[in-house]
């Protein structure tokens, strides 16, 4: 074990790219033995615990040369990958953390998550936008990129239909009337307002958008806490400049039933330049 954990210390210290997938927490045991206080616990639980099994498979590198810069963190038995048979029957709907403000991210974030699920497209992908400093208040130019960025991954055929969160009825207005993909969706976070807002609610209505709740923080995962939920899988390493870029929560739900087959995160993270 011992052996196996300094080789994967060895593998992270030299790679500046770290891509890592929970697989399905539905089936995984050892992470059912408490239930996570919120989605920023939650998520930090399933980084810690990947890490830590990824690490007890890992050999030890036979030579410098064989440290590649991008390491794929899954465990294999973890991940349900969905059969052609079964695919009309499920629904993959995903949301997308972005934490920086590459939005080339995007694009990749949903490749990956194609990918990992062995399907060619994602059904609904709702986007969460870099949280903003207190003072600051999302705008329309603020969203614009990103959508821009979704919209084109809607005319290639990678997502059918995509959503935004936690917009008022007075920019989710604006973002329907400026978009040429209109949101299907729009999540809002009952922490926030106990009861939805009337006049969104007759927005959503008018336009067909669906109106969602959610209970994730504006971060999702600090800097802080995936750093030292790193650390925590490895001991001693070096995690100050790891950086997380976007976290994606996918959910595959069986149409039929209205239950949930499957759940999991993809997280992409950088180490900067040293």
């Amino acid at each position: 074990m011992e052996t196996h954990t300094t080789g994967a210390k060895v593998l992270l210290n030299h790679a500046t790219t770290l891509n890592l997938h929970t697989g399905n927490l539905v089936n995984r045991s050892r992470l059912k033995k408490k239930c996570p206080s919120s989605p920023s616990e939650e998520i930090q639980d399933c980084v810690r615990a990947t890490l830590s099994e990824w690490f007890a498979t890992i050999p030890p590198p036979t030579s410098p040369t064989d440290l590649p810069d991008t390491i794929d963190c899954s465990i294999p038995q973890a991940t349900e990958a969905i059969t052609p048979e079964e695919r009309e029957e499920l629904k993959v709907s995903v949301k997308l953390f972005i934490c920086e403000a590459d939005l080339s991210s995007i694009k990749d974030a949903v490749d990956k998550a194609c990918q990992a699920l062995a399907v060619s497209q994602l059904d609904s992908v709702i986007i969460a936008p870099p949280a903003l400093p207190e003072e600051e208040s999302q705008t329309l130019a603020n969203l614009q990129p990103a959508w821009r960025e979704l919209e084109g991954l809607v005319q290639s055929h990678k997502i059918a239909t995509i959503g935004t969160s936690d917009l008022d009825k007075e920019l989710l207005e604006q973002l329907y009337n400026w978009a040429q993909v209109k949101p299907s969706s729009n999540q809002v976070n009952l922490a926030s307002c106990c009861v939805m807002p009337p006049d969104l609610t007759a927005f959503a209505k008018e336009f067909d958008i669906q109106l969602l709740t959610h209970n994730d923080p504006k971060e999702l995962i600090t800097a802080a806490s995936f750093q030292e939920a790193v650390q925590e899988s490895t001991q001693d390493l070096k995690v100050a400049d790891w950086r997380l870029e976007w976290v994606l929560r996918y959910s595959i739900i069986v149409k039929s039933r209205g239950i949930i087959k499957a759940k999991g995160y993809l997280v992409h993270a950088k180490r900067s330049s040293l």
